[in-house]
């Protein structure tokens, strides 16, 4: 009797402990502007850069009118990242969505501790420091909108570390390696000419280089018309536009990127199966547009 006691004591010990374990959400939403679009990213890149942030990137999602993204970044926010050796220089590069509805934009942004959680080893470990840097952000867009209302869905903190979306799919350690060159410089070389040329109409939105670590973070917009950005974020959802653009990784000699059915379900974390089958080929074909751009 006493055992059967213990046991239900624990289960009810586990379910309360699961019950108040931290949730996040992949995205803020900041607040709705009437403002006209082209002085709201004005105004947000100058607020952004008043806290120290550089803009590093920007860009029209699917070459959309209506959709806009602004990526930045802070020489703290690279170092805590660079710590993390397994591409944590991913998470060095945050982002703002605009997405115009009417006569409203609705502002967003990434939440950074998301991101931070999913992709970096030392997040526990200096968790003060990046709160820090997730308040800079907010008390940049706070002139802007100070709603900050968390959407996306919702992962537990403790899930989010070994992130995946079903049995047998991907986790953050499972990247896609795309190529493996004879050095750092070389990869530099053919990557930097394949973009210029826009190779699959694959366009350059921000370059992130450590040279002393021999690491280059390239986000890239995915503007080919039939099975790019215009193909996919209608169906899984533009207001997650602060998602984009897609990343690759050169570290040393190799370049990766987060596989498709890790990343996309990382930031769509609602997703269901059948949407998810509807965009099947898409991890494939962003695969592909990478290789290209690699090799």
């Amino acid at each position: 009797m006493k055992k059967i006691i213990l046991v239900l004591i624990c289960f009810a010990w586990m379910q309360i402990s699961n019950a108040q374990e931290k949730k996040m959400s992949p995205f803020f939403k900041t607040g709705t502007s009437q403002t006209d679009i082209s002085l709201l990213i004005s105004n947000i890149k100058q607020n952004l850069e008043t806290n120290q942030f550089s803009i590093i990137g920007e860009y029209q999602p699917e070459a959309s009118q209506e959709l806009y993204v602004i990526c930045f970044t802070r020489n703290d926010l690279s170092e805590l990242c660079l710590k993390s050796s397994d591409r944590g220089a991913l998470a060095s590069v945050l982002k703002i969505g605009l997405v115009k509805k009417g006569e409203r934009t609705i502002v967003s942004m990434l939440n950074p501790d998301y991101v931070f959680c999913a992709y970096l080893s030392n997040y526990e470990t200096d968790k003060p420091l990046f709160s820090k840097i997730t308040s800079d952000v907010k008390k940049s867009l706070s002139a802007i909108g100070d709603e900050f209302t968390p959407f996306g869905g919702e992962v537990k903190e403790g899930s989010l570390k070994k992130y995946h979306y079903k049995m047998m799919m991907p986790y953050f350690s499972d990247p896609v390696n795309l190529n493996e060159f004879e050095s750092f410089e070389a990869g530099l070389t053919t990557i930097r000419k394949n973009l210029k040329a826009k190779k699959g109409n694959a366009h350059l939105i921000y370059e992130q280089v450590f040279e002393n670590k021999n690491i280059a973070v390239f986000g890239i917009g995915l503007l080919d018309s039939e099975d790019g950005e215009k193909q996919f974020l209608p169906i899984i959802g533009e207001d997650h536009i602060a998602a984009m653009p897609y990343e690759i990784i050169l570290q040393g000699k190799e370049v990766s990127m987060l596989h498709g059915k890790y990343r996309f379900a990382l930031y769509w974390p609602e997703l269901t199966m059948g949407t998810f089958m509807r965009i099947m080929s898409t991890p494939g074909d962003v695969e592909d547009f990478m290789k290209a751009i690699t090799e």
